[in-house]
């Protein structure tokens, strides 16, 4: 695929949006130049402070459902003001953040007979998860085994986030599994 580092300015653009109350975005122009924009693709956006490389915020797309410059633009601006995890994103911390982009493939689901099975089928720092058991449902971009990379740990804190107990692999929840190509700012 064409430079992926323009989903980058894209991003950084939808966020000035907001903070300016303006329109920056041609999407005409950014389609016209960059056509794969067009294409149904599914993204996360994900914020960072560049001081301690701390999360500041992140929402995405599991599912190619638009384009993927309206996925970039709701996602950034989502990640930016509306992640229930943080407050809004002040001005002030604009030019203290760095970006990161993932670009998801189809999820597949993943047969598995029990956790061993699991263990053997899951690629550590390829592959993204969901995680799917009782109407609950959370998911790891493959970027997140750099800060969990022992698979129980990975799959505890994926549990946990889905609001189930650190040990719900024993229930045998629905697995997904997807990859990501990932662009990050320097």
């Amino acid at each position: 695929m064409e430079n992926l580092k323009i989903l980058l300015k894209l991003a950084r653009m939808a966020i000035l949006e907001e903070f300016e109350g303006k329109k920056l975005i041609d999407k005409n122009e950014w389609i016209q130049k960059y056509p794969f924009l067009q294409e149904n693709r599914a993204c996360f956006v994900t914020l960072k402070m560049k001081e301690n490389n701390a999360l500041r915020g992140c929402i995405g797309s599991i599912l190619p459902h638009r384009s993927l410059i309206d996925d970039v633009i709701a996602n950034a601006k989502a990640a930016a003001f509306e992640d229930p995890r943080f407050e809004p994103l002040r001005v002030e911390e604009f030019e203290l953040i760095k970006l990161e982009i993932s670009l998801l493939t189809i999820p597949e689901k993943l047969e598995y007979e029990d956790k061993e099975d699991l263990m053997q089928k899951i690629r550590p720092g390829v592959d993204g998860v969901i995680l799917q058991l009782a109407n609950r449902q959370a998911t790891f971009l493959p970027s997140v085994w750099k800060e969990l990379p022992v698979f129980e740990l990975f799959f505890a804190h994926l549990c946990l986030k889905a609001g189930l107990p650190g040990d719900c692999l024993m229930y045998h929840p629905v697995i997904y599994t997807y990859q990501a190509i990932e662009v990050e700012e320097d």
